[in-house]
Protein backbone atom coordinates (compact mmCIF):
# COMPACT_ATOMS: atom_id res chain seq x y z
CA UNK A 1 0.00 0.00 0.00
CA UNK A 2 1.44 3.37 -0.97
CA UNK A 3 0.41 6.76 0.28
CA UNK A 4 -0.31 9.76 -1.96
CA UNK A 5 -1.57 13.29 -1.45
CA UNK A 6 -5.36 13.61 -1.46
CA UNK A 7 -7.02 15.25 -4.45
CA UNK A 8 -8.48 17.96 -2.24
CA UNK A 9 -6.58 19.34 0.77
CA UNK A 10 -8.26 18.70 4.11
CA UNK A 11 -9.68 21.70 5.87
CA UNK A 12 -8.59 22.36 9.43
CA UNK A 13 -10.57 24.47 11.86
CA UNK A 14 -8.96 25.84 15.01
CA UNK A 15 -11.62 25.96 17.68
CA UNK A 16 -9.62 26.48 20.87
CA UNK A 17 -6.28 27.77 22.08
CA UNK A 18 -4.01 26.80 24.93
CA UNK A 19 -0.84 28.58 26.01
CA UNK A 20 1.91 28.43 28.59
CA UNK A 21 4.65 30.98 28.16
CA UNK A 22 7.15 33.13 29.98
CA UNK A 23 4.55 35.91 29.90
CA UNK A 24 1.54 33.97 31.23
CA UNK A 25 0.27 30.55 32.21
CA UNK A 26 -2.84 30.57 30.04
CA UNK A 27 -4.12 32.22 26.87
CA UNK A 28 -5.74 35.15 28.66
CA UNK A 29 -2.73 36.11 30.80
CA UNK A 30 -0.29 35.54 27.93
CA UNK A 31 -2.29 37.84 25.65
CA UNK A 32 -2.67 40.47 28.37
CA UNK A 33 1.08 40.37 29.00
CA UNK A 34 1.90 40.74 25.32
CA UNK A 35 -0.52 43.63 24.87
CA UNK A 36 0.92 45.34 27.96
CA UNK A 37 4.44 44.91 26.55
CA UNK A 38 5.69 42.74 29.40
CA UNK A 39 8.79 40.65 28.86
CA UNK A 40 9.09 37.14 30.21
CA UNK A 41 12.88 37.27 30.04
CA UNK A 42 14.64 37.34 33.41
CA UNK A 43 17.51 35.74 35.31
CA UNK A 44 17.25 31.94 35.42
CA UNK A 45 15.66 30.70 38.65
CA UNK A 46 15.06 26.98 37.96
CA UNK A 47 18.73 26.10 38.50
CA UNK A 48 22.02 27.81 39.34
CA UNK A 49 23.19 29.48 36.11
CA UNK A 50 26.50 30.81 37.53
CA UNK A 51 28.60 28.51 35.31
CA UNK A 52 26.87 29.64 32.12
CA UNK A 53 27.80 32.55 29.90
CA UNK A 54 24.17 33.63 29.67
CA UNK A 55 22.11 33.71 32.83
CA UNK A 56 18.82 34.93 31.40
CA UNK A 57 15.97 32.98 29.83
CA UNK A 58 12.24 32.93 29.29
CA UNK A 59 11.00 30.57 32.00
CA UNK A 60 7.43 29.54 32.73
CA UNK A 61 6.95 30.83 36.27
CA UNK A 62 4.29 29.89 38.79
CA UNK A 63 3.30 26.75 36.88
CA UNK A 64 1.22 24.36 39.00
CA UNK A 65 -0.26 21.48 37.00
CA UNK A 66 -2.09 19.97 40.00
CA UNK A 67 -5.29 21.83 39.16
CA UNK A 68 -5.49 19.98 35.85
CA UNK A 69 -3.32 16.86 36.14
CA UNK A 70 -3.58 14.29 38.90
CA UNK A 71 -0.59 13.44 41.10
CA UNK A 72 0.17 10.28 39.12
CA UNK A 73 0.25 12.14 35.79
CA UNK A 74 2.50 14.82 37.25
CA UNK A 75 4.96 12.26 38.57
CA UNK A 76 4.89 10.25 35.32
CA UNK A 77 5.54 13.17 32.92
CA UNK A 78 8.42 15.57 32.46
CA UNK A 79 7.76 19.28 32.91
CA UNK A 80 7.63 20.03 29.17
CA UNK A 81 5.08 17.23 28.71
CA UNK A 82 3.02 18.72 31.53
CA UNK A 83 3.11 22.04 29.63
CA UNK A 84 1.73 20.31 26.53
CA UNK A 85 -0.98 18.49 28.47
CA UNK A 86 -2.13 21.61 30.33
CA UNK A 87 -2.17 23.73 27.14
CA UNK A 88 -4.04 20.99 25.28
CA UNK A 89 -6.66 20.73 28.00
CA UNK A 90 -7.08 24.51 27.94
CA UNK A 91 -7.58 24.41 24.16
CA UNK A 92 -10.08 21.57 24.45
CA UNK A 93 -12.02 23.39 27.18
CA UNK A 94 -12.11 26.55 25.09
CA UNK A 95 -13.27 24.57 22.04
CA UNK A 96 -16.03 22.88 24.05
CA UNK A 97 -17.21 26.27 25.36
CA UNK A 98 -17.66 27.49 21.78
CA UNK A 99 -19.91 24.62 20.69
Amino acid sequence: MSWSWPDQPRRVVVTGMGALSAVGNDVESTWAGLVAGRSGIARVTMFDPSRLASQIAGEVKGFDPSGILDRKEIRRNDRYTQFALVATREAMAQAAARE
